[in-house]
């Protein structure tokens, strides 16, 4: 039986959940032609924007389920975890110092460099690097195909962050794009996690 418990299956599902769905009724709110292509995920909850409670639910939801995923994730090694929890902390904070119309908010974009760089790292951190001072029955080493997916997972997430880091800082013309690639990518791959330890049986009883 897995160790880690099924609500952490809520909170993993909930996250692109919150996201897509925030996003895309978010945008179909908006009366001035926004277009998901040029401009970003927090456009959507600035100061001044249409409906900008609905990103602001969304965002704010996703922060609050990668807390929830990285306390129940319990299958992953502490530096993993700790960074997820980090990703959900920061998404909570830019919600709490939103984007404003004459100019990005400094504690936003603090915030949303957090996130994303937590976001995009913690999978190459969640696996244990060596058995714990137990049994061998309770606690094996990971296999290598599992530690070999995480670095993986880390991987592709950094080379999407680039992708929208590089489209951000040179006013690109693809810059909710890459955005939108980017934040996806990271709320879905704590689910693939919460799916792979599920299905890894957990620590066994006495005798």
């Amino acid at each position: 039986m897995s160790a880690v418990p099924r609500w952490t299956l809520l909170s993993a599902g909930g996250a692109p959940l919150f996201l897509v769905g925030g996003w895309t009724l978010a945008q179909a709110a908006q009366s001035d032609g926004f277009d998901p292509v040029r401009q970003t995920i927090s456009a959507l909850a600035a100061t001044g924007a249409d409906h900008r409670w609905i990103m602001t639910v969304g965002l704010a939801g996703l922060g609050l389920c990668h807390l929830v995923t990285a306390l129940g994730l319990v299958s992953a090694a502490p530096a993993g975890r700790a960074l997820l929890a980090l990703g959900g902390l920061a998404t909570v904070v830019l919600v709490a110092f939103p984007q404003r119309p004459a100019g990005d908010s400094t504690t936003h974009a603090v915030a949303a460099g957090v996130a994303f760089g937590a976001l995009a790292v913690w999978p190459a951190l969640a696996v244990h690097r060596r058995a714990r001072p137990f049994s061998d029955r309770e606690h094996r080493h990971p296999p290598a195909s599992v530690r070999g997916l995480a670095l993986a997972a880390a991987a592709v997430l950094l080379g999407l962050v680039g992708w929208f880091a590089v489209e951000f800082f040179t006013d690109g013309a693809w810059i909710g794009l890459t955005e939108r690639l980017a934040a996806a990518a990271e709320a879905c791959v704590p689910l693939a996690a919460v799916l792979v330890s599920r299905r890894r049986p957990g620590p066994s009883g006495p005798g």
